[in-house]
């Protein structure tokens, strides 16, 4: 088994946050984004899309997306639970998974792409789309900040996948200035969050 990954890229690091949560240790291997190493023929092999991470099972079977990575992983090793136990939590989990990745993480990863200079000459760039993405991100940690009143952890009670997803996206904002520091429900969540062992995976 092995995971290819980009250590300074936001999904790989949601995997390894995941991994970490779970004790789990699996062999990583660089693919390096920034010299178009995902985009060679011998790693299209693996994944047709180009992303990243990637797992390569024992068998050869690749599976790519975090998600399903994730999910991979919860059904092969249920504890601790990250995705949910009963058809409630797991449906709840998901939800708010899926509301991080979407209205948190996509529009902060998408100003990034559209924006930043890292990105200039690489590919079409769309400025005007990037900043509409930005006041996006902006709007819904506001509206995230305002979930975090009332509940310690994203989905609930419990840490979950679902926060994992948020923290890859906010500490992604930093590269384009995007912070939840003036927010103090999110902040207190955010330091909270940070301060696990596995968010330094």
């Amino acid at each position: 088994m092995k995971l290819y990954e980009y250590e300074p890229a936001p999904n790989p690091r949601l995997v390894r946050i995941f991994l970490a949560e779970k004790g789990i240790d699996v062999p990583r291997e660089q693919v390096d984004i920034s010299k178009g190493e995902n985009r060679r023929d011998e790693f299209l092999t693996l994944n047709p899309m180009g992303g990243l991470p990637v797992l390569e099972l024992d068998d050869g079977t690749c599976i790519a997306e975090t998600a399903a990575i994730c999910r991979y992983f919860e059904a092969l090793q249920p504890e601790p639970s990250l995705m949910g136990r009963d058809a409630l939590g797991i449906a709840r989990i998901e939800m708010w998974r899926r509301r991080m990745e979407l209205e948190i993480a996509l529009p902060i990863m998408l100003c990034f792409r559209n924006t930043h200079e890292y990105f200039s000459g690489r590919y079409p760039q769309f400025p005007d789309y990037g900043e509409a993405c930005e006041k996006q991100a902006r709007k819904r940690l506001q509206w995230l900040d305002g979930e975090l009143a009332g509940r310690e952890f994203i989905a609930g009670d419990d840490y979950t996948v679902a926060d994992i997803t948020a923290l890859i996206g906010i500490d992604f904002g930093r590269m384009v200035n995007i912070r939840p520091d003036e927010l103090p429900h999110l902040k207190r969540w955010h330091e909270e969050v940070s301060a696990r062992p596995s968010a330094s995976a």
